[in-house]
């Protein structure tokens, strides 16, 4: 088994990029999806967290109510860190799980977490990367990965500036990556910078490298 870390700021396209590596035959450890999983109501993250903040975070359907717990923990780093103490062990619980599954295998696993890197610069505590094989980044700018975004979810672009304030700048993420993925480009761009990557990820990682167009050779981009 090879692994290795995929990370990207909101609106970065990360979760773009890690499609087309399982499309290429990259296993995914999804943590935003695990997360998810492990938010649905009845499980013991969604009980933790209504314990916490009550039923101020709940739907009228009875599960999670996102936008409201975005609204708590993305305007304030005490909460957010309650947030994380609760769903970080948890998620770490199920990604041991599954990484045992494949440990004996050939596959290259791509770990998806957005907040891989932290402000400051340094990788999430609790993260053991010693046996993985590279960390990926995509990288984007503020502003395109802004505008993406606010077209893409309709959020409002204050509400997106302050998430993107809470994460890593991507000065910090890029200094972190052994493979560097260039998404101010358009589609096509970005395929071939997949493409790229995962001849790196069949050579075994480990030296760092590059891939992308710049903005202004295509416009556009991916979200």
């Amino acid at each position: 088994m090879r692994q290795f870390g995929l990370t990207g700021g909101i609106g970065s396209g990360k979760s773009t990029v890690s499609a087309l590596l399982v499309e290429r035959g990259a296993v995914l450890i999804d943590a935003d999806a695990m997360v998810r999983d492990l938010q649905r109501s009845g499980e013991l993250v969604f009980d933790a967290m209504v314990e916490r903040w009550g039923d101020r975070i709940v739907g009228e359907d009875g599960e999670l109510d996102r936008p409201a717990v975005a609204d708590i923990v993305f305007n304030d780093a005490d909460e957010l860190a309650a947030l994380n103490a609760i769903v970080h062990p948890a998620v770490g619980a199920a990604i041991n799980e599954r990484l045992e599954a494949l440990h004996d295998t050939d596959e290259a696993v791509i770990h998806d977490i957005p907040l891989l890197v932290l402000p400051g610069g340094e990788f999430a505590p609790g993260r053991d990367l010693s046996g993985w094989n590279g960390v990926i980044v995509v990288d984007t700018p503020r502003e395109m990965a802004l505008a993406r975004v606010v077209e893409s979810r309709g959020m409002r672009p204050e509400d997106v500036e302050a998430r993107m304030d809470m994460q890593a700048t991507n000065e910090e993420r890029r200094a972190k990556a052994d493979f560097l993925i260039d998404n101010s480009g358009d589609m096509d761009a970005l395929v071939r910078a997949v493409d790229a990557c995962w001849e790196w990820i069949e050579a075994g990682g480990s030296i760092a490298a590059s891939a992308g167009v710049d903005a202004e050779e295509t416009g556009g981009g991916c979200a």
